[in-house]
């Protein structure tokens, strides 16, 4: 009976794990993902004794703040780098290196706090920012500077409110110590696009 309950728990995990491919972007692969960790009690039998799986260590929410974030952030990695090539306003160039450095450094610790609470984040950008960037790939140089810093004023204001409700009602200590000590930057960054965007306009 015991082996029984134990092949089906494995079952189950297999199931849950392969539901996560199909046409999910990287994100909606990240949180099925951790949904799974949270419901799963065992990864398979060695004999008669079952492997427990670390279980995921926050709340759905939190790992869900987590996911967001971690796609937000290697979205202005990527458009920063996309921008810093493409755009011809100096202000633009500047502020897209800033984007490539400053969240590059937040998402290592970033990464860093999801291995220690084993929360799986998405290995790329996603679908939305994909096409963002596609789209942004297409525009003339005149055209260029404007799309990209519109984005960055929209992404960044959804940003800013993530964070402020993260560092406000996170259940895990580690992500809302990482969201409040982010929030500054981000706020920073929302500022000085705000400028730019004013002086392009």
């Amino acid at each position: 009976m015991k082996k029984l309950s134990s092949t089906l728990v494995i079952a189950a995990l297999a199931l849950a794990i392969q539901s996560c491919g199909g046409k999910k972007d990287s994100t909606e692969k990240a949180d099925s993902l951790n949904n799974a960790k949270d419901t799963a009690v065992s990864t398979g039998l060695v004999g008669d004794t079952v492997t427990v799986a670390p279980a995921i260590v926050v709340t759905a929410d939190d790992a869900k703040f987590a996911v967001d974030a971690a796609n937000g952030g290697m979205a202005e990695v990527d458009l920063g780098a996309l921008a810093k090539n493409k755009a011809t306003n100096a202000g633009v160039k500047d502020f897209a290196a800033m984007m490539v450095a400053d969240h590059s450094k937040a998402n290592d610790e970033l990464k860093a706090l999801a291995q220690k609470l084993n929360i799986t984040l998405p290995a790329t950008i996603n679908d939305e920012v994909i096409k963002i960037k596609e789209d942004l790939s297409k525009k003339s140089a005149a055209e260029f500077d404007k799309a990209y810093v519109s984005a960055m004023v929209t992404d960044h204001k959804k940003d800013v409110k993530m964070f402020e409700d993260a560092a406000k009602n996170n259940k895990s200590e580690d992500l809302k110590a990482f969201a409040a000590k982010t929030l500054p930057t981000l706020k920073h960054h929302l500022e000085t696009i705000q400028k730019i965007e004013d002086r392009i306009k």
